[in-house]
């Protein structure tokens, strides 16, 4: 088993076992307008349960990549069902009247399509507003589109990515809800079939948040910049952009986009990196369609369900599933693995409780075959203290008092007298307990490199790995876990 990945990236968690939703078709016709029975239904939350889904808040579990600025920081999470999440938190004074926030809440969260990262609760406790949404763990559109590593996006994506928006949209202004504040590349988001959808965080009006849009004025609405306010209209003049973005690949400023197609120089505007994957007619039909996004009067831009008709027939490879086109893994391929034992589903599930509960059971019995030469001398004059150490970090294990233990595990380890991978099972656990997934990973690695065998070392590494939002590598060890408990058991 290799860890392939040594850096920790907080937007590329995948879901757990446990979906949201258990199907995505790739049906362009479908649209976004059938609400789906497999979504989630809305939930009030209480503070300390969205505390402890996100670490209390700690920053390793910010999202930056959700575009976000201080202090509405979105975080992921994780809750005891084990379902991810995305949670928005913002101050009392981004939403004074309590009502208004819950009214507003409740309405979006009314809203159920597969093309949306749907809402499904929200909080409201003292100075605490919590907005909580579906956690999309591939990312988002910015990323996949300027800031990615192996490759670029492709074309047919980025045509799909524009046809679930346009659904997206017009879903919601068939809901009454066609306002949508700060439309841009981070509110497009990849679930884990790598299928796009529109945040729902734009959905809420009336906050006092921040401005409804960057402080980016050549991306703005015209008629924002004399009026302060967006309307309908506005939202296909971001979504214009978008499709410029699509299109190039870069951020390109409305205006100059629109010289260069009066000049016919749009071929200026193609991302280099789609050169012979895209036919002048589909980049025509393209950059035609934004230019009438961007219209200077509102009453000229087209609406939602027009931007649908005309991508519709711009649809490629319509055969193939996003998570193909993304050139990403397929969010279902855990569920075809090898039924898990009891401790590999708690690691799978993160589930800490039901892990200490197994490894308190267990106790030291997967270490008696372990062979320590000591010398007689050694273990009349040392091994005494050391076996203390142990014991007392046994105690306070058993006693859920994690950093007792830790601290006792520890220098029974520095000791060095005695090497047994339970000791650095069960400090992988405290460690766990304790928000320090760095250690607890290199403590469940240090217990493989004791006993190369011991599939228990395996799951522990998985969970760690899923602490630190490393999902493809924990389920690919999870399965090593597996396949190895399968030999671990005929012997």
């Amino acid at each position: 088993m290799g860890i392939r990945c040594s850096k920790l990236c907080l937007c590329c968690w995948s879901h757990s076992h446990r979906k949201f939703n258990q199907s995505h078709s790739i049906d362009p016709e479908k649209g976004g307008k059938e609400e789906s029975e497999s979504q989630p239904s809305f939930i009030e939350f209480k503070l300390d349960e969205l505390k402890e889904a996100a670490s209390g808040f700690s920053q390793e579990n910010i999202v930056s990549e959700h575009g976000e600025k201080a202090p509405n920081f979105v975080y992921k999470g994780k809750l005891n069902d084990g379902r991810w999440i995305a949670i928005k938190r913002f101050h009392r004074s981004a939403w004074p009247d309590t009502r208004q926030f819950l009214e507003e809440a409740r309405t979006v969260g009314l809203l159920r399509s597969e093309k949306l990262a749907n809402l499904i609760g929200c909080c409201c406790d003292g100075e605490e507003r919590l907005l909580v949404a579906e956690f999309m763990p591939n990312e988002t559109l910015s990323k996949h589109l300027f800031h990615w590593e192996n490759h670029p996006l492709e074309w047919a994506m980025r045509l799909r990515v524009a046809l679930y928006l346009a659904q997206a949209l017009e879903y919601c202004s068939s809901k009454g809800r066609s306002l949508y504040h700060d439309l841009n590349a981070y509110r497009v988001l990849f679930d884990q079939e790598g299928n796009p959808r529109l945040s729902c965080f734009g959905l809420m009006k009336n906050s006092r948040d921040g401005k409804s849009y960057s402080t980016n004025l050549a991306f703005t609405p015209p008629e924002y910049m004399r009026t302060g306010r967006i309307s309908p209209e506005s939202v296909i003049y971001s979504f214009g952009t978008l499709l410029l973005d699509l299109l190039s690949g870069k951020h390109i400023p409305p205006s100059h986009a629109l010289d260069l197609t009066r000049v016919k120089n749009f071929r200026m505007l193609i991302d280099s990196n789609l050169e012979g994957h895209i036919s002048d007619n589909d980049g025509t039909e393209l950059v035609r369609l934004a230019s009438r996004c961007l219209q200077y009067e509102p009453r000229e831009r087209p609406n939602a369900k027009s931007l649908v008709t005309a991508l519709l027939p711009l649809q490629k490879e319509t055969e193939v599933a996003s998570h193909v086109l993304m050139g990403i893994s397929d969010g279902t391929a855990a569920e075809d693995s090898p039924s898990l034992s009891p401790l590999g589903d708690a690691c799978s599930r993160q589930d800490l409780t039901a892990i200490h509960k197994i490894l308190e059971d267990i106790g030291y019995k997967d270490d008696e075959g372990i062979a320590n030469e000591l010398s007689f001398q050694v273990w009349t004059n040392q091994i005494q203290e050391t076996l203390n150490c142990k014991k007392h970090g046994d105690t306070a294990f058993n006693a859920k008092d994690f950093a007792t233990a830790i601290k006792c595990y520890t220098q029974f380890i520095d000791d060095g007298t005695m090497v047994l991978p339970t000791v650095f099972a069960r400090r992988c656990l405290s460690y766990l307990m304790s928000n320090m997934s760095q250690e607890a990973l290199a403590d469940a690695m240090q217990a493989q490199v004791v006993s190369p065998e011991w599939p228990t070392a395996l799951y522990l590494q998985a969970a760690a790995l899923f602490s630190l939002g490393m999902d493809s590598d924990a389920k690919e060890t999870l399965k090593d876990g597996t396949s190895l408990e399968a030999k671990w058991k005929k012997h």
